[in-house]
């Protein structure tokens, strides 16, 4: 069992950067998938980012590849995504999620096991 708590968003303006933090407890294996999400009210939750635990395997969607960084603190076990240059439509609850799915290789919202509660992230013109 994995718990996660997702914490860092806020309200910044366009152009700032934040950094968003998942913390984990319990045990995570090299071959678990984490991942970040996000949703606004009234659409589907969406993928964003995500790496296996191990650290290799990272992807990015379109929207924000170039501008975000994912990565993780083994010591801490703590997950990070770093996002600069935030757009308006980057405003958006955002969620850190687990597949412990081994060779899993599609990162849909049905695939994860574990989530966050998930982060405001608001960002104004």
């Amino acid at each position: 069992q994995v718990q996660l708590a997702d914490s860092g968003g806020g309200l910044v303006q366009a152009g700032d950067s934040l950094k968003l933090s998942c913390a984990v407890s319990g045990r995570m294996y090299s071959y678990f998938r984490m991942g970040w999400f996000r949703q606004v009210p009234g659409k589907e939750r969406e993928f964003v980012a995500g790496f296996k635990w191990s650290g290799d395997s990272v992807n990015y969607d379109d929207s924000v590849k170039g501008r975000s960084s994912i990565s993780r603190d083994s010591k801490t076990n703590t997950a990070y995504l770093q996002m600069n240059n935030l757009r308006r439509e980057d405003t958006a609850t955002y969620y850190c999620a687990v597949d412990r799915t081994i060779g899993a290789m599609t990162w849909r919202v049905e695939d994860m096991d574990w989530w966050g509660e998930g982060t405001l992230v608001t960002v104004s013109s």
